[in-house]
């Protein structure tokens, strides 16, 4: 285990948008072909400042996103404030330079041919990160997948999604690994984080920590 990448892609959608699923994470959200995998595709500024941070084989994808409780009466109703929350993951097998031409991606794995990043017209820095077939580190989980709750990243009670509540192992101000985009004056001693607003991946090495290696195990165990 070398690094933690969470990833968080924002835009607005109109009737004109186009849209595929990326992270593709769920097994059963369309038909899939024999041997099929979890796969995230990336480019332009986004994929380049993971390729600096060195993001590679056995690296940990964290997806978390915007969420907002809701329930039914009659129709779907917000039912209490916006937040942050860990959805998903995918340890990455491969990391796919599948650039403008994708033949040589789907030569080696041909369940990709559905993904988005072997469609269409795309830069040459175009890259495709094929998921693990299970955790390196619990082989009880495939490599990919999405949790039934995930993790609330928000600080309790806090209205600003943004302001993390994080473990100690991330914290720079208490010895932590800290995060890419963040620097120190974005963190608390008291375990709060400023998340800034417009990454996209937030890159953390973690080197062999036992206590981030503590704090997954947890994930896996409480965030089904």
């Amino acid at each position: 285990m070398g690094q933690i990448v969470s990833d968080l892609t924002r835009g607005r959608l109109t009737e004109r948008s186009h849209c595929h699923f990326d992270p593709d994470i769920e097994a059963d959200r369309m038909p899939r072909d024999s041997g099929w995998r979890g796969a995230l595709g990336q480019v332009a500024a986004a994929q380049g400042h993971l390729s600096r941070q060195g993001v590679t084989r056995g690296d940990l994808f964290l997806f978390w996103g915007l969420f907002r409780p809701a329930e039914f009466r009659g129709r779907w109703q917000f039912c209490g404030e916006r937040e942050n929350r860990i959805f998903g993951w995918l340890q990455i097998d491969a990391v796919e330079p599948t650039g403008v031409d994708p033949k040589s991606t789907l030569r080696r794995y041909p369940w990709l041919r559905e993904h988005p990043h072997v469609h269409g017209d795309w830069s040459a820095e175009n890259t495709i990160y094929v998921a693990s077939p299970a955790l390196s580190f619990r082989s009880d989980r495939r490599g990919w997948g999405v949790f039934k709750r995930g993790l609330r990243l928000t600080a309790a009670a806090s209205r600003l999604p943004s302001k993390w509540q994080v473990p100690s192992w991330l914290n720079p101000r208490i010895g932590g690994t800290g995060m890419t985009y963040h620097l120190l004056e974005r963190w608390a001693e008291s375990g709060l984080c400023r998340v800034a607003a417009r990454g996209q991946e937030f890159v953390a090495d973690i080197g062999e920590r036992a206590d981030a290696m503590e704090w997954l195990d947890r994930l896996f165990d409480e965030a089904k």
